[in-house]
């Protein structure tokens, strides 16, 4: 489990591409304290098994799917990564619970400077936007922040100066795109609101019914 406080940012030194997979090697500092082989480290908002550590180094593997679903297929030699260790049981719940398991990408259709914020709007599936709600948690390449604005098609945040400058998203422009992350807790609520009696699912009447 992650919080969407990004540690530092990383550079991706090789990609090493096979028939339908990659491993990934990125230069880091920060994350490789205390950092051991098999240890998690979420690159870009996607939670990786750390394979091999070296000087100034982590790599990973990554497999097809999380190729095909997220951003890190389009990753090359020198392309800037937000990292983040895997929260400790004793550490700091700053941002909000993040999983590394992206719902989907996104598009940036705007980025607007705000006196000291910049908003960032987001163009997004329909099946990520289901899950989101204005004021609500949402973690774009790995970061936690919450959205200032939702449209039938896009969403929009704001963000302050330190944590454009502390993350990738000061290097974002229009018509990039980043992996997005619903709040977990949301998507479980709307599962089991979604089911049917039938399926032994909670709804609203049986909510009523005992007492919330």
């Amino acid at each position: 489990m992650f919080t969407g406080i990004i540690e530092e940012i990383g550079a991706v030194r090789a990609v090493r591409r096979g028939a339908q997979s990659a491993v990934l090697e990125i230069g880091a500092s920060a994350v490789l304290a205390g950092t051991k082989t098999g240890d998690s480290i979420a690159v870009g908002g996607i939670c990786l098994t750390v394979t091999a550590l070296g000087a100034g180094f982590f790599s990973a593997d990554v497999m097809h799917e999380t190729l095909d679903r997220s951003t890190l297929g389009a990753l090359h030699t020198g392309d800037a990564v937000n990292l983040e260790r895997a929260m400790p049981a004793d550490g700091r719940f700053g941002g909000h619970i993040v999983s590394g398991h992206i719902d989907g990408t996104g598009t940036i259709t705007a980025v607007k400077k705000d006196d000291n914020a910049v908003w960032y709007t987001i163009r997004a599936d329909r099946e990520v936007l289901r899950h989101i709600i204005e004021k609500g948690s949402i973690a774009i390449d790995g970061i936690s922040l919450t959205v200032a604005r939702l449209e039938r098609d896009t969403f929009s945040v704001s963000v302050i100066p330190h944590t454009a400058a502390v993350t990738t998203l000061s290097q974002r422009r229009a018509g990039d795109r980043v992996n997005l992350e619903n709040d977990c807790i949301g998507k479980y609520v709307a599962r089991l609101l979604g089911e049917t009696d039938n399926q032994g699912g909670i709804t609203r009447q049986f909510l009523l019914e005992n007492g919330f």
